[in-house]
């Protein structure tokens, strides 16, 4: 992958991450997302679906593709495969319904998350067959990802020194793409292509993140095709994903908070702000080099430890609670000088969390960029992240030429449609204001906020009992959310290892004595 403009974007920009997958607390600090092998059949005839399997999951699915214009304003023009993966259901109770799950990103592919939606969506697959699409732009559907430089010098490069514009440029001339065509709108009308090619009369959405976006879309585009909706990590068709800055600056003080009110954390991190702003002001004087084992590999290797690395990593470690409660001691050992937590911490997103960087722009620049307000845009400086994020896209969008879309794609959507919502109150991508900004028009909604999650409520609560609640009711009137309310914080790693209490040396001394008096 090129870096340039992508190396900034992963350690600093995508606005609108999906979550972490869950991961044992001995491969955190080493763990990156690996990408699937499907493969569909490349036709547009519904009976030659094949059985397929994917990655992680032992049954069979049925996997298929349709061809479609990639723009649709020339029909008879170049064509586009569209992919797509149907789980089907357990005991099916409606074969005319199923329910489509949208990943985020901008840029995930939805196919290749199919264990996390398999497990998050356990109870709904009891009865309704789940279909996963890959949007365009993104995994098997003319992946817009751009080949260059592998990760063997990521640990090692500084960003600062690269030219976004030259490398966004470099990655426009070597996809064959018309990239104007990957915005939301066409990859709205391909999922609605899927559905009728599939059969189903009405649709569930689950959307994730930016997949909130796609199913508030369908919402006001295709209606009539909608039984139910959940939003979760709601991106509000009123918002530019672009503000993100202010909701990760959130996130990080509410991390230093809950440390500060845990007594074990608070005891073994006392500064633990003051940790964090000694390493920033160090890193913005200079990088640190040093030689540290490769977090994959274990192999020595160069690290250049710049700001956007040590912040982007951190940033991401934000999105799960098991990576959120390995942030202290991160930073803590960074501000000693043993950046190697922290390179674990980064390790685990250099694949861009598995988001393809060309549609990501496509999105961005044509949907958020554009419409930054004045008023805006300095709001959004106020931030390290929002300021690094308009100080790329302002070259990067320049490249990518984008056009705007119309200024009705930003009204609230309007919709008696039974719909949830669901926000994490330790979100740093989307925080439970902008659910409540979504709510604006929606007149059959619920939202509910789950006190103690990050970002994809679902995935970390009994936010999946509630979905499947509202498919089977087809209504929201009993949604409780009460059950939001349980604590599934992880408790913060004092060391390495150990959640534990550490005892101190005239305590251990002491334990030590009357073990040798017994």
């Amino acid at each position: 992958m090129l870096h340039g403009m992508y190396s900034q974007l992963r350690a600093q920009i995508s606005p609108v991450l999906w979550r972490h997958k869950p991961a044992s607390a001995a491969i955190l600090l080493a763990m990156c997302m690996i990408p699937l092998a499907v493969h569909a059949d490349e036709t547009n005839n519904a009976s030659a679906q094949q059985a397929c399997y994917v990655d992680g999951l032992s049954e069979q699915m049925q996997c298929g593709a349709i061809s479609v214009p990639e723009n649709y304003a020339e029909p008879d023009g170049k064509q586009i495969q569209i992919h797509y993966v149907v789980m089907p259901a357990t005991k099916p109770s409606n074969k005319k319904e199923a329910l489509l799950a949208i990943a985020g990103g901008p840029g995930q592919s939805a196919i290749e998350n199919a264990q996390g939606f398999d497990r998050m969506l356990t109870k709904v697959r009891q009865t309704e067959d789940v279909i996963l699409i890959d949007q365009r732009g993104t995994g098997q559907s003319n992946q817009l990802q751009c080949v260059g430089d592998a990760f063997d010098s990521a640990l090692a490069v500084d960003e600062s020194l690269f030219d976004t514009r030259a490398e966004t440029q470099k990655c426009l001339d070597e996809l064959d793409a018309d990239v104007t065509q990957y915005g939301s709108l066409n990859a709205l009308k391909d999922f609605e292509a899927v559905r009728a090619h599939l059969g189903y009369q009405k649709l569930h959405l689950y959307g994730v993140s930016y997949g909130t976006r796609m199913a508030q879309l369908y919402m006001r585009h295709y209606p009539d095709s909608l039984a139910t909706v959940t939003l979760d990590g709601v991106v509000p068709m009123q918002q530019s994903v672009l503000a993100i800055g202010n909701a990760i600056a959130r996130a990080f003080e509410l991390l230093i908070e809950d440390c500060s009110n845990n007594q074990l954390c608070h005891q073994q991190f006392p500064d633990l702000k003051a940790d964090l702003d000694k390493v920033d002001a160090e890193l913005t004087q200079a990088p640190q080099i040093s030689l540290v084992p490769d977090p994959l590999t274990g192999e020595a290797t160069k690290l250049t430890m710049t700001r956007s690395k040590f912040k982007g990593a951190l940033r991401m470690a934000l999105y799960s609670p098991a990576t959120r409660s390995l942030i202290p001691h991160a930073i803590h050992q960074a501000a000693n000088g043993n950046f190697q937590p922290i390179t674990g911490l980064y390790a685990m997103s250099m694949d861009n969390a598995g988001i393809a960087m060309g549609m990501h722009a496509s999105v961005v620049c044509g949907e958020d960029w554009q419409r930054l307000t004045p008023e805006l845009r300095e709001q959004t400086n106020q931030s390290y992240f929002g300021h690094e994020m308009l100080k790329t896209f302002a070259q990067s969008c320049e490249v990518w030429n984008m056009p705007a879309v119309d200024a009705s794609f930003s009204e609230p959507i309007a919709s008696d449609i039974p719909t949830l919502l669901l926000s994490g109150e330790l979100d740093p991508a989307t925080p439970p204001s902008w659910g409540e900004l979504a709510m604006e028009k929606l007149s059959n909604a619920k939202h509910f906020v789950a006190p103690y999650a990050t970002h994809g409520v679902a995935y970390q609560s009994c936010g999946n009992d509630l979905i499947a609640q509202l498919i089977e009711q087809g209504a929201v009137a009993e949604l409780d959310g009460e059950c939001l309310t349980e604590d599934i914080r992880r408790n913060f790693y004092l060391n390495a290892s150990t959640v534990e209490a550490i005892p101190s040396d005239d305590a251990a001394k002491s334990d030590e004595q009357t073990a040798l008096n017994q």
